[in-house]
């Protein structure tokens, strides 16, 4: 029960990233490498503190792949939101996790088998349901698809190469270290694009982004993985579009429908059917 309440709280906070870097970069007014910046410096400056804190001293021994990928991650998504709604991103984002950590875990011989592979294929369906557009236009122009593509990949990768973490609180606090000039570097070249001026309501939510669901978000996910098979920790990412769609209705006035509920239920349903195993009663035959 502790490690579903662990997972669930961390696909809360990934959620809320979604929903924090749209209402960010598109109601607070910030350049979305600016919100990466501050994000990436929240993170890092909350981790750092906590690492410092327990332990007296900060280990910057971070995983060259692990830096690369979250930065890759942290520029798509932030770039990406500038044109996507939340729901929308949320899908693409981690359709392609899914499909890329699903194959790392075939390659690496865990089999899906028939109910994980039924459970994966309803939850996906649940969420073509949900977050379809009915306009094409909808999705946004092909730059903005492209750049949460990426941030899906880099997400994977992170998420891969977390699993090997002996110490996840000190791991994440080197990585966003690490992860800040790399982020930094195409906002001081002023590739910013609008919004430049740095307002505070957009300030505000990189810094909650960056530092709460973000840092801790992400400290959590590194000390959950290495408790879950990899295709299940790939298949129950797919509740957070969900959650991202519900929150944006409820902050960002994006439409709630009825396609909502009901592919939001084939989602969780699919989720459950793929990440429980049933025990079957064992037969009782005479001596």
């Amino acid at each position: 029960m502790r490690l579903v309440i662990l997972t669930s709280l961390t696909m809360l906070a990934f959620a809320a990233n979604s929903v924090l870097t749209r209402l960010g970069v598109e109601d607070g007014g910030l350049a979305p490498l600016g919100f990466a910046v501050i994000r990436t410096a929240a993170g890092a400056a909350m981790l750092g503190l906590i690492v410092l804190w327990r332990s007296k001293r900060l280990a910057l021994r971070a995983h060259p792949v692990g830096v690369l990928s979250l930065a890759t991650y942290m520029i798509g998504f932030s770039v990406a939101y500038q044109y996507l709604d939340a729901g929308l991103g949320a899908l693409i984002l981690f359709g392609v996790v899914q499909v890329t950590m699903l194959f790392a875990a075939q390659m690496r011989g865990d089999r899906l088998g028939l109910r994980k592979g039924l459970g994966a294929l309803l939850a996906f369906a649940g969420l073509g349901v949900v977050l379809w557009p009915s306009d094409a236009a909808a999705t946004g122009v092909i730059g903005a698809t492209g750049a949460m593509i990426a941030a899906g990949l880099g997400w994977a990768v992170y998420s891969i190469s977390g699993r090997h973490a002996v110490d996840p609180l000190a791991t994440t606090a080197a990585n966003f270290l690490w992860c800040l000039p790399l982020v930094a570097v195409p906002a001081l070249a002023g590739l910013t694009g609008p919004g430049g001026d740095a307002p505070a309501l957009g300030v505000a939510v990189a810094v909650l982004c960056g530092a709460v669901t973000s840092g801790l978000g992400y400290a959590l996910w590194y000390h959950v993985l290495p408790q879950i098979p990899q295709t299940n920790a790939a298949i129950v990412q797919l509740s957070v579009p969900v959650l991202a769609a519900a929150a944006g209705a409820l902050w960002l006035a994006e439409p709630l429908t009825l396609r909502l509920v009901l592919g939001g239920a084939a989602v969780l349903l699919g989720i459950g059917l793929a990440t429980t195993t049933v025990v079957r009663p064992r037969a009782n035959y005479p001596a």
